[in-house]
């Protein structure tokens, strides 16, 4: 019994201990780069299902970045709206595609992306249809992507609507911590970050490797693990920044954490153990694994929670204490980088309100078990995005 309990420990505390590791790390100064390669030709790839209300905002924020050579296409996918009409109106190159049945992002870059073979760009960026762009964003991609090789992704947030209630804020730090705190930490540690679906950059002589006609509800996160196996790991470049906005309603906001939370979950079975194992020899696919392999952060705190209760049920105080010591590093880095970070973004009476976003998350966590949700569904936006 003690030797299961101390192994069980052991597990349960190693995303918590790596946690408070990406944390720290965070806090070291930011790396410097040399990027002084040519920008090559760009071609902006924008998925859009029914996004009549907002593509035209995230369209004015990329035309003015584009050089004379780039490209700006946007891929109506299986639209019941005049996505398409508002696109091409705004300036872009517009292709439009029908099918019931290969439905989900994955397909739509695939059909985006086979739109360019008889001219490809040197680099293409995807910028999702609800996603406003930073100044500058595109530029900071290519080059970074032209001086490595490697794939690049921005700063990617996600704003609560306005007048949102604390459960909001909450969910939009959550989102700021994984995303840009976190990421910011593997930068700092010189491992790869993950992709995250608008605001990152591919090398497209990379796309030929990679089969993204798929109806995988992550493709994006699927996306960078297969880069980085194949050798090309991508990179974070913080200069670069997209941003959205939460979906305003309930449900859509449940909906959107529920497609999120099953795919990252998903993607964790299927994924750490080969990364791990790959790892052995190739140490930035074990920084990778130790990363991806931490859950979303409600899921982390009840695990730990039960974890503990179980080892004091069972009297095993000393495992106990080991897991509760991993679990309050976790919490101070957390505490340490929210101070720095994200004063701003969600005050300090919010955090009181931890325990009850977690609590409101466990039926989520079930559905994983009894109802896991597989297929990619769009997301009901009742604010466009920009506004």
């Amino acid at each position: 019994m003690a030797i299961a309990a101390w192994c069980l420990a052991a597990i349960l505390s190693v995303p918590f201990v790596w946690l408070a590791v990406e944390c720290l790390a965070a806090l070291l100064p930011a790396r410097r780069r040399a990027n002084s390669a040519a920008r090559p030709r760009v071609a902006v790839l924008v998925p859009a299902h029914n996004e009549e209300a907002g593509i035209a905002s995230t369209l004015r924020d990329i035309l003015p970045q584009l050089a004379p050579v780039d490209q700006l296409l946007v891929i109506a996918d299986n639209c019941a709206d005049t996505t398409a009409a508002v696109a091409r109106a705004a300036g872009a190159e517009v292709y439009e595609r029908r099918d019931d049945v290969r439905r989900g992002k994955g397909y739509a870059l695939d059909f985006g992306i086979r739109q360019l073979t008889a001219d490809p760009p040197g680099v293409l960026i995807v910028i999702d249809a609800d996603t406003r762009t930073q100044p500058g964003t595109i530029d900071a991609l290519a080059r970074a992507v032209a001086s490595t090789g490697r794939a690049a992704q921005a700063t990617n947030l996600l704003e609560p609507p306005a007048g949102a209630g604390p459960g909001a804020r909450l969910s939009a730090f959550a989102f700021f911590f994984r995303n840009a705190i976190r990421t910011r930490g593997m930068d700092r540690l010189g491992l790869p970050c993950l992709l995250y679906g608008t605001g990152m950059a591919l090398p497209y002589a990379a796309l030929a490797r990679i089969d993204l006609a798929n109806g995988d509800i992550t493709e994006d996160m699927r996306l960078g693990i297969d880069l980085a196996v194949q050798g090309t790991p991508p990179m974070f470049v913080p200069e670069a920044g997209v941003r959205g906005t939460l979906p305003g309603g309930a449900s859509a906001a449940t909906s959107q954490r529920r497609r999120w939370e099953h795919g990252h979950m998903a993607t964790i079975a299927r994924t750490v153990p080969r990364l791990l194992v790959s790892g052995l020899v190739r140490p930035r696919l074990l920084g990778l694994a130790l990363h991806l392999g931490v859950p979303p952060l409600a899921l982390l705190a009840l695990l730990g929670v039960g974890g503990v209760a179980l080892f004091a049920v069972l009297g095993q105080w000393q495992p106990a204490a080991m897991l509760l010591g991993a679990m309050t590093a976790a919490l101070l880095g957390l505490l340490m980088t929210w101070a720095v970070f994200a004063r701003d973004r969600l005050p300090a009476r919010d955090l009181i309100l931890l325990p009850v976003y977690v609590l409101r998350k466990v039926p989520i966590y079930l559905g994983f078990i009894f109802r896991r949700q597989k297929a990619w569904v769009r997301t009901e936006r009742e604010v466009p995005a920009g506004k």
